[in-house]
């Protein structure tokens, strides 16, 4: 028999322990990555935004325990269109010391923002000038707004949102406690 008959008729040496033990590893975290349960829930991103001024502005320090966090623009003509209805919403809610909305302006100016909402609504805009923060959020589009709860995004409102919808406000509320009584949706 020459050596090549020889090789052809010899088994695979078998695998060690140690490299037995570390697919085993491998496997079982593979296995609990797959079927672990997945919740609704995500930690929100945190990011460092630009206040007015142009100075820098962490987002954290302005979470609530309920947030919206509303990522538009002047240029958007859907955020044009839901705009009078989030600033109904915030004013509805203004009383509600549990809960803030964060408008944050994705690639726009202040002075186009002043002049859309007013100086006194537009000194509570921060602004996102190169999606960093939008990005970490996953957003790639305008409008889109995150209900943050005690640091979790629970939900992801794509697009122009009727904020004046009793639905979308009683889910709101439900985070607040469902106090104040809602208020008629103004038209």
């Amino acid at each position: 028999m020459n050596s090549s008959e020889a090789q052809a008729g010899t088994r695979p040496a078998p695998l060690s322990w140690q490299l037995k033990a570390a697919l085993g590893v491998i496997a079982l975290v593979l296995l609990t990555m797959l079927f672990w349960p997945h919740g609704k829930e995500t930690s929100a991103p945190a990011g460092l935004l630009l206040d007015g001024d142009g100075r820098p502005s962490p987002m954290g320090s302005r979470l609530a325990p309920v947030t919206l966090v509303h990522f538009w623009a002047t240029w958007c003509p859907p955020c044009i269109q839901e705009g009078p209805a989030i600033q109904r919403l915030a004013a509805d809610l203004a009383g509600q010391h549990d809960f803030s909305l964060l408008m944050i302006a994705v690639a726009d100016r202040k002075d186009k923002v002043d002049r859309f909402l007013g100086p006194e609504a537009a000194a509570m805009v921060l602004y996102d000038p190169s999606w960093d923060v939008a990005h970490r959020y996953g957003t790639d589009q305008l409008p889109e707004t995150y209900l943050v709860v005690r640091g979790k995004v629970v939900q992801k409102f794509v697009g122009a949102t009727d904020w004046d919808n009793p639905e979308v406000r009683r889910r709101l509320l439900s985070y607040l406690g469902g106090a104040p009584a809602e208020k008629a949706p103004r038209g």
